[in-house]
């Protein structure tokens, strides 16, 4: 596993918060072994989940299926990075015009 895919969750975006209890537990039913999650930050802003997978596009395929199924997924930023690496590739929303970065 040669990549980290992170989701940003935008809390201005979020009706509630609730989901979070769940999302780790639902994500890892979906995704099975092809992801290693890793865990999320908080902060004021935003809300960043973190996992590793070899392909992280079709990763994201099956994340921003759960996040569909949540009602979750207009609140959300995605970008991968080599394991390690600085520089992101978005992957979601499809015409990002801003830069993504973690704070």
């Amino acid at each position: 596993m040669d990549y980290q895919l992170v989701i940003k969750f935008w809390r201005k975006s979020l009706a509630d918060e609730t989901f979070l209890a769940t999302i780790e537990s639902e994500l890892k039913a979906a995704l099975g072994d092809a992801v290693q999650l890793e865990g999320y930050d908080k902060s004021k802003k935003e809300i960043n989940l973190f996992m590793v997978t070899a392909d992280p596009k079709h990763s994201f395929r099956r994340v921003k299926d759960v996040l569909e199924r949540l009602g979750v997924v207009n609140g959300v930023s995605a970008a991968y990075r080599l394991v390690g690496g600085a520089a992101f590739t978005s992957v979601w929303p499809l015409r990002a015009t801003r830069k993504f970065t973690l704070p």
